[in-house]
């Protein structure tokens, strides 16, 4: 096979497969070598977007996945205007914002530092697989701690979490100076 070839291939289990696929994966099913498979997608990675195709490969941890482009996203959302069933709550955003900087954490920190219950949102975050129960601490009642997953990067398009943004660069308002405005 050529890589002309291989990389029509590459595209087509991308395309099936739908969730992230490793480097390892792919050059398991097509018996050849990792670096080789490794190049080719970065190689695809440029010609999609030299390309401007409506569609581009993104890296996710050691995975690569096929994906609409961003900057199409007020076309696609059309598609799904009747469905807006796929919005998280601001409860259910704020929750996953404080596992996504603080995890593991558990549902007793988080409601600490929300100052309200987090059932719900937990519920809610589970459900969707933007969270996880990583496993439970050694302590009086062994509470469970939760941590976001693959699908939580995929579903803000980034990398991995050291893409979040500083936390450090975000205006904290405190209830006094919101009553204040």
């Amino acid at each position: 096979m050529d890589d002309k070839e291989i990389k029509a291939i590459v595209e087509g289990l991308l395309f099936a497969w739908g969730d992230p696929l490793s480097i390892k994966d792919i050059a398991k099913i097509l018996s050849v070598d990792e670096k080789y498979i490794n190049g080719l997608i970065n190689e695809m990675i440029d010609e999609f977007n030299y390309e401007r195709r409506g569609l581009r490969i993104v890296r996710i941890k050691n995975k690569y996945q096929l994906t609409t482009r961003p900057e199409h996203y007020e076309w696609i959302s059309m598609l799904f205007q009747d469905n807006k069933s796929n919005n998280l709550s601001s409860a259910a955003l704020e929750t996953l914002a404080i596992i996504a900087y603080r995890q593991p954490i558990t549902k007793a920190e988080i409601e600490a530092i929300r100052g309200v219950r987090c059932d719900k949102a937990i519920e809610t975050l589970l459900n969707r697989q933007l969270i996880k129960e990583m496993g439970r601490l050694e302590r009086t009642g062994r509470p469970i701690v939760y941590g976001t997953t693959e699908e939580f990067l995929r579903y803000f398009g980034i990398k991995d979490l050291n893409d979040l943004p500083d936390i450090n660069d975000f205006k904290i308002q405190n209830q006094e100076d919101v009553n204040k405005e």
